[in-house]
């Protein structure tokens, strides 16, 4: 009875065996496929992310011109004060 039943068994693994190696000879076939879908998305930007990068690359520029302005009107104000001076003491 025994071996009837070991017979059985063996009979019944190839079809289950053959799902599995069907099932990673697919996954070894599509691998590159996945993995160049991968790149590709890594090496691409998505539209939010680009305006993302626009938002803040303006925000650096609109900080960087107002240091430069405010810079400006300091130097502007200090060369006004010392023509007043210069015009008193020439008084």
């Amino acid at each position: 009875m025994r071996s009837g039943l070991r017979w059985m068994m063996l009979a019944a693994l190839p079809p289950m065996l053959g799902g599995c190696l069907a099932k990673t000879a697919w996954d070894v076939a599509t691998l590159p496929v996945k993995a160049t879908g991968q790149v590709i998305d890594w090496t691409t930007t998505s539209q939010e992310e680009a305006d993302r990068n626009y938002g803040r690359k303006m925000r650096k520029q609109e900080a960087r011109e107002g240091r430069e302005l405010r810079k400006e009107m300091k130097r502007r104000k200090a060369e006004e004060r010392q023509m007043r001076r210069d015009d008193r003491d020439d008084d």
